[in-house]
């Protein structure tokens, strides 16, 4: 038993983690693919009507973990499950994940709660969109994330001046 990553088309994760879980039953091999992961994580969008906008997205678009007993007949089930492109490793031949690899990417996903993480950052130019100072461009200063809110510095007059915003009043440029 050991820890592979296998490359799929990006966008095809879920769908070839679902159809080696339902492949590997059929042809009762189930207990050989002991564990498939899709590392995603959450991040807010904006804020609409006071609730929280979270989009989830991949930490790793096109990969998939396995820990799996691999044999022929597993690897077979892998290398032929439709949107798979092969196992990472050199010439697309399994190479097993080190110990402190995986133990790394688990911790990840056993953590008790994963911070949510905003799309924005200091310096990222954006547009305000209602209130005030709609049509207005300005650069963040800060992001709050628990409060849901920016501090975007705005040019009024050829001064910069600090504006608190919420995420949903903003887009990015």
């Amino acid at each position: 038993m050991a820890w592979y990553v296998i490359h799929t088309f990006t966008g095809h994760e879920n769908k070839v983690k679902a159809s080696i879980e339902r492949r590997a039953s059929a042809q009762g091999i189930g207990h050989k693919v002991h564990r498939i992961l899709v590392l995603t994580e959450e991040e807010v969008t904006g804020s609409r009507g006071g609730k929280k906008q979270v989009r989830k997205h991949k930490v790793y678009p096109g990969y998939v973990f396995l820990d799996i007993d691999l044999d022929d007949e597993t690897r077979f089930l892998v290398r032929n499950t439709p949107g798979v492109t092969g196992f990472v490793g050199p010439d697309k031949q399994p190479v097993p994940l080190k110990p402190d690899e995986i133990r790394n990417i688990l911790d990840q996903v056993e953590a008790p709660e994963v911070p949510v993480k905003a799309i924005w950052s200091a310096g990222d130019v954006v547009r305000v969109t209602s209130g005030p100072f709609a049509d207005f461009q300005g650069t963040i200063e800060d992001v709050n994330i628990p409060k849901e809110q920016l501090r975007v510095l705005i040019s009024l007059f050829g001064r910069d001046t600090p504006v608190t915003l919420g995420f949903g009043d903003i887009e990015k440029v």
